[in-house]
């Protein structure tokens, strides 16, 4: 039992790992440049345009980020919720490709809002006739990897999620005991005397018309009135 645990917690630990390699890979690969794209002789600008991931992809940043705060979730969900979360981050990975494949396979398309900065020209056919050529850089492919990443952790956690641990204690509302009865049982249970201890504080009771010991009676305020009353003529009350 004790290495079923351990294993479970190494899947664990593995497969969140992968899911934040993939999310960070793809953050920085939004912060790179993508495309160097270099623009005709009749151009009165810049004649080459670096263009950035974040740019060319514009969702890239905002899907990297939520890869990053999925991961963060998947370390206190629930076998349920962990499910949910792993099918939004099949969702992440391929909405990733789908941004990076799509600018790839137009690069100057992708590229069209910074021509349209550098240059003032807009409009997809004269920005195509200001580009001479486009050289495709390495970080686009990266963000295609990461997303496959995030594609393959977000389906280990379906597969091997039965694997898992439960969450840490400080994260749960209820406590189950040893027994598996939750808190509430418990301090229900400790709560309720049982029928010995019912017995035993009902013989240990004093009976409800006991004399208090702690007040005098009628008869020892006579006496003490009397005596004090000797005292007052001269007379020892010891007599």
């Amino acid at each position: 039992m004790r290495v079923e645990s351990v294993n479970g917690r190494r899947v664990k630990y593995s497969t969140m790992l992968l899911l934040l390699v993939g999310s960070g890979l793809a953050l920085l690969a939004a912060t790179q440049t993508w495309f160097t794209i270099t623009l005709t002789d009749t151009a009165e600008h810049s004649t080459t345009i670096s263009v950035a991931g974040s740019v060319a992809a514009p969702a890239l940043t905002a899907l990297s980020l939520a890869g990053l705060a999925l991961t963060a979730a998947l370390a206190i969900a629930g076998p349920v919720f962990r499910i949910v979360l792993a099918l939004l981050g099949l969702l992440l990975g391929v909405s990733v490709l789908i941004s990076a494949i799509s600018a790839v396979s137009d690069a100057v398309g992708a590229s069209s809002s910074a021509i349209t900065t550098a240059t003032g020209v807009a409009g997809d056919s004269s920005i195509r006739r200001l580009v001479h050529s486009s050289a495709i850089e390495l970080w686009p492919w990266v963000a295609l990897v990461a997303g496959v990443v995030i594609i393959l952790a977000s389906a280990a956690v379906v597969v091997f999620s039965r694997l898992w641990p439960g969450p840490s204690r400080k994260y749960q509302t209820r406590f189950a005991g040893e027994d598996g009865r939750p808190a509430d049982e418990l301090f229900a249970a400790d709560e309720e005397p049982t029928d010995d201890a019912e017995a035993r504080a009902a013989a240990e009771a004093p009976p409800a018309d006991a004399p208090d010991s702690a007040t005098p009676t009628a008869l020892d305020r006579d006496a003490a009135i009397d005596s004090w009353d000797d005292l007052t003529r001269g007379d020892d009350p010891t007599r």
